[in-house]
């Protein structure tokens, strides 16, 4: 899988070789460069306003997670040294658990809080269901999602 993210063996996200979480291409590509200007990054998705439904880039620990927060995976990312925790709150991840995200880029600014948004293009999400042997094995991967 040169240059797309894909996920270590992390509680939710991912059971039998199955995902919750990965990365186009073109979103690993960006990565990879926000990683060598900023360090170890993390993505936060609330479902709140102001960009909700967009992933929020930030440098790792800049976005404090906590009891209210799912650690959905830890994307390797080729040529990026340290994995990417993927974070989403856990009340929209009860409405998501049965979506497989892809993480994408496209042109056009997102929240000026996310490290891309001085790039002209913005991280968005895109969705599919889980496929039912997907989702049991996902569901089964543990007890009870890592949380901040």
């Amino acid at each position: 899988m040169s240059g797309y993210g894909h996920e270590s063996g992390y509680g939710h996200g991912s059971g039998e070789g199955f995902s919750r979480i990965a990365l186009t291409p073109a979103a690993a590509g960006l990565v990879r460069r926000l990683s060598g200007r900023h360090g170890p990054l993390m993505f936060h998705q609330s479902g709140g306003c102001c960009d909700g439904s967009s992933p929020m880039c930030y440098p790792r620990g800049e976005f404090r997670t906590g009891g209210s927060d799912v650690l959905l995976a830890e994307l390797v990312v080729d040529g990026v040294a340290e994995p990417v925790g993927f974070w989403m709150s856990a009340e929209q991840f009860e409405r998501w658990r049965h979506t497989h995200l892809t993480v994408d880029v496209v042109p056009g600014r997102g929240s000026g809080f996310s490290l891309e948004a001085p790039e002209g293009v913005r991280f968005l999400i895109r969705s599919r269901l889980l496929t039912d042997r997907e989702a049991r094995a996902l569901d089964g991967a543990a007890a009870t999602p890592p949380t901040g």
